[in-house]
């Protein structure tokens, strides 16, 4: 399936800036998100279904996909169109195998060696990061910056040319050109978007900066 990760929303009710997750969803997608996801590390498993569900009712009419991070079972009890897993979370085989093949499946990569790794014949999507230093993740290991965004996106096409690679980690206004001119397809925000004043409107200059850098490159 093909996936648009120009702008690609990542809501947490932890850190949601007082907004109920199905209204800043929305306010997102009218400001330029092309893809959603749900991420909840700390609540209950009727929480998370219960947010995604009011996610999707939210997006109905938008055409915006609705992933969950990590829970498959939330993915399937709320009918989401897929999942993001990290590289420590269900094996994304099996991920495929409940969720099915038209199902939206993405991965975060942080290393070499899980770039030559990856099982990409399985995967919708790739983001790399952190690429910047983020407070809405413990990230153990270092940034790796756009110069090593560009490396291990480089050698993440020689396996795929065709696989959609997103930036995620740190990611705003002041640095979004630079990840886009390092290669990303699109950029992955949480905190950018979502403790935003006018979540709407840092949506809309958000994708501006990513739209325009993706015509710089040729890539639009």
């Amino acid at each position: 399936m093909s996936v648009d990760l120009r702008l690609y929303a990542l809501v947490d009710p932890d850190r949601s800036g007082g907004h109920a997750l199905g209204e800043l969803s929305r306010k997102l997608v009218e400001g330029g998100a092309t893809l959603v996801q749900l991420r909840d590390k700390t609540g209950s498993t009727l929480r998370m279904i219960e947010e995604a569900r009011a996610i999707k009712a939210a997006l109905s009419g938008s055409f915006v996909p609705l992933l969950i991070n990590d829970r498959v079972d939330v993915a399937l009890a709320a009918g989401a169109d897929g999942v993001h897993v990290g590289w420590d979370d269900m094996p994304v085989a099996d991920a495929r195998r409940l969720l099915g093949r038209e199902a939206i499946i993405g991965l975060s990569i942080k290393t070499r060696v899980q770039v030559e790794s990856a099982p990409l014949d399985l995967l919708d999507y790739v983001c790399i990061g952190g690429v910047f230093e983020t407070s809405s993740k413990d990230n153990k290991e270092p940034p790796v910056r756009p110069e090593g965004f560009a490396e291990l996106a480089a050698c993440l096409r020689s396996r795929a040319p065709n696989m959609p690679v997103g930036a995620i980690a740190g990611i705003d206004e002041s640095n979004a050109a630079d990840v886009i001119a390092a290669g990303a397809d699109g950029i992955a925000v949480i905190s950018a978007l979502s403790l935003a004043r006018d979540p709407a409107g840092a949506a809309a200059r958000l994708r501006g900066i990513v739209d325009r850098g993706l015509s710089l490159r040729g890539a639009a």
